[in-house]
């Protein structure tokens, strides 16, 4: 027993970390909990479940951390998941870092060795020094040592992932504090829920003026939403903003639904135009990474362009090329203020009218791919299918990763509502596909569509058991065409199989039918379309396993450019 328990004075109603960290975690209006239990925080989950609280327990640590990060993204509550120590915690610290990359709140709670034998390396059960292995890869990490710390460390975790940028956040938990005991009465008193976890930070005035100047004298304005648009959950506010100026706008992928990809002002069809011919572009909730070409070179025509950036970060300002006109601040603020400065402006109507002359010549040439009939379906015809049948159910979440999977269905799938498609994301990574299925159909009570290429799914595949065993109505599409990229690469210097080659037998449909689920498989994009039809109105786990031509597709989609190939010995 420890020295606080000591001291509790006899008869006192005892309380202990166990109770303290649920007690805390209640306080901040945490419902549900994404983990995998083992020594020494399986109690946890069991004792969170007889709350009456819900526990989604996962067959890896990473896919668990995946779901809390994009349950944090849609709900702006961060999301909590739950790892044992060591390599249970490194496996999530994937999960925490790419939440922190796409700004996502979250929490990763990890059990952890005493330490006194950690800092001694005397070699305790999966010791390691987790707290400084995870801060370089999070927002923040705290680790709590006694009792009484349990309410201000899940308040600092809880202020920190959501304030400000949003990121992830690691809180170490030592084995021993889950049973180290204090008086009830103390460690009530130790609790509280931070007061507005996440202010407002207004822009100033001279920001917004300087802003809207440059927008009134842009000849040809482009507004270019990001995920961070989607995030800040103003879709009002940032509708009424473009429909108010008639400026183009073109979103990237998660921000897809802010308005319908069918809008009469999107110009995702004419998008290489509209970034490359633009005199100004306004950025709400994107940044100038590498998915933008960093602002720069021939994707923006090749000459320096004025920027109006809206972003809470005001580090983010000028990271790739100057902004002109820097408005940081929440974006809900910086856009309702913005709105009646800009009230009155000449709208654009020649350049909207040349965008969309574009755009709509862009669609009907990709129309025509879509139907056109293949012998083995390709990544067009197939997708295709599926656009025909989502547009009937714009409620349903798309979740989609992979290569050309991904590339393709962000092309041709439309979106009609925010916060609708959720995607690999900043850091394109492989493996998100189940655990984002299994969050966004908790937090939405909706049904989810995942479309993953089969190498995606392999990350991830083994979490469609968890899928089975919640009963969640999840349709889980793989665009099989039997590779990496494309599954019709051979080895030519050996027997052995090509580094891209999967089996060409591999029944993934049999795989969701042997853990619980229904599983098809089909060949045309009129059976696709039949089994996603009748998968969405069942609502149950369903896996469709698509079967695409092995030569359809190019070596890492559309970034290909960013390979490294030898041509030592070749012609």
């Amino acid at each position: 027993m420890s020295n606080v328990a000591k001291i509790v004075p006899d008869g006192a109603e005892l309380t202990d970390g166990f109770h303290l960290i649920m007690d805390a975690l209640e306080m901040n209006g945490i419902e549900n909990i994404y983990g995998l239990v083992g020594i020494p925080v399986t109690e946890l989950g069991r004792m969170w479940q007889a709350r009456g609280h819900q526990f989604y327990s996962f067959r890896h640590e990473q896919n668990a951390g995946f779901a809390a990060s994009i349950a944090g993204y849609l709900t702006k509550k961060p999301g909590i998941c739950l790892s044992v120590s060591a390599p249970g915690f490194l496996n999530a610290l994937t999960a925490l870092a790419n939440a922190t990359t796409n700004c996502f709140p979250m929490v990763l709670i990890s059990g952890s060795s005493e330490r006194e034998i950690v800092d001694l390396q005397q070699g305790d059960y999966e010791e390691m020094d987790q707290l400084n292995i995870a801060r370089p890869h999070c927002k923040a990490a705290y680790r709590i040592n006694r009792p009484e710390d349990i309410g201000v460390g899940v308040a600092r975790a809880i202020r920190a992932a959501a304030s400000g940028r949003p990121g992830g956040v690691y809180l170490d938990i030592p084995a021993r504090l889950f049973c180290e005991t204090l008086s009830a009465e103390k460690g009530e008193q130790s609790l509280f829920a931070p007061v507005d976890p996440s202010p407002v930070q207004l822009p100033g005035p001279d920001a917004i003026e300087r802003a809207a100047k440059l927008i009134r004298e842009a000849e040809r304005p482009l507004i270019l939403l990001g995920k961070g648009a989607a995030y800040a959950q103003c879709d009002d506010e940032i509708k009424a903003l473009i429909e108010e100026t008639g400026i183009p706008f073109t979103p990237m992928s998660m921000a897809k639904g802010l308005l319908p990809d069918t809008h009469p002002q999107c110009a995702s069809a004419a998008r290489s135009m509209v970034l490359k011919d633009s005199d100004l572009v306004v950025l709400i909730g994107a940044r100038l990474n590498w998915l933008l070409a960093h602002g720069k070179g021939k994707t923006w025509g090749g000459g320096l362009k004025q920027f109006v950036q809206i972003d809470i970060q005001a580090d983010e300002m000028d990271s790739n090329v100057p902004i002109a006109a820097p408005l940081v601040g929440d974006i809900e603020s910086c856009v309702s203020l913005l709105r009646p400065a800009l009230r009155g402006m000449q709208k654009p109507s020649e350049w909207a009218k040349a965008v969309a002359e574009k755009a709509s010549g862009n669609r009907l040439k990709l129309a025509g791919k879509l139907t056109k009939p293949t012998a083995v379906m390709n990544y067009h015809n197939s997708l295709g299918a599926i656009r025909e049948v989502l547009k009937n159910y714009p409620d349903i979440t798309l979740v989609n990763e992979g290569a050309n999977a991904l590339d393709n269905a962000r092309m041709i799938i439309d979106q009609y509502k925010p916060r609708r498609r959720l995607d690999t994301g900043t850091w394109g990574v492989m493996g998100i596909g189940m655990g984002f299925s299994v969050a966004a159909a908790v937090e939405t009570r909706a049904p989810v569509v995942a479309v993953s290429g089969d190498s995606a799914f392999g990350f991830s595949g083994m979490e469609i058991e968890t899928i089975t065993r919640y009963k969640l109505p999840v349709t889980v599409i793989v665009m099989n065409n039997g590779g990496i990229y494309r599954g019709d690469e051979t080895n030519e210097a050996s027997d052995q199989a090509a580094v891209t080659v999967f089996n060409s037998s591999t029944r993934y449909d049999q795989m969701m039918v042997a853990l619980g689920g229904e599983g098809v498989r089909v060949t045309t994009p009129e059976e696709l379309a039949e089994a996603l039809e009748r998968s969405i109105k069942s609502g149950r786990p369903t896996l469709i396993d698509a079967i695409i031509d092995p030569a359809a597709g190019v070596e890492s989609g559309r970034i290909g450019n960013l390979n490294v190939v030898s041509t030592i010995g070749k012609k």
